[in-house]
């Protein structure tokens, strides 16, 4: 899992039909300290997330498929849960 934020929304007309329904997201993945790390990605949400929410991401196929409860569904990243607060002890942080 990766921490991200939702930057936007996407939306498309015409779609693969295991997507019908779904709502896309652009998420931009952030480090701890909510910095931007990495291209920003597109999500299939599954929790209902808004715009500037901190989100947990899955981006392994099986798992972000089954967000949307369609196998064999075309996706890479889903948003499976939405991050309320981050306690981080700072000696553990390397």
């Amino acid at each position: 899992m990766i921490i991200g934020r939702v930057i936007g929304t996407v939306v498309s007309t015409h779609k693969h039909a295991k997507f019908e329904g779904a709502k896309l997201l652009l998420v931009q993945p952030v480090t701890l300290d909510d910095q931007p790390k990495g291209p920003a990605l597109l999500a299939v949400d599954g929790v209902g997330a808004g715009i500037y929410e901190k989100v947990l991401l899955v981006i392994e196929g099986r798992a972000a498929a089954e967000i949307l409860g369609r196998k064999g569904a075309p996706v890479d990243a889903a948003i499976v849960g939405i991050i309320d607060a981050i306690d981080v002890d700072p000696a553990l942080v390397a």
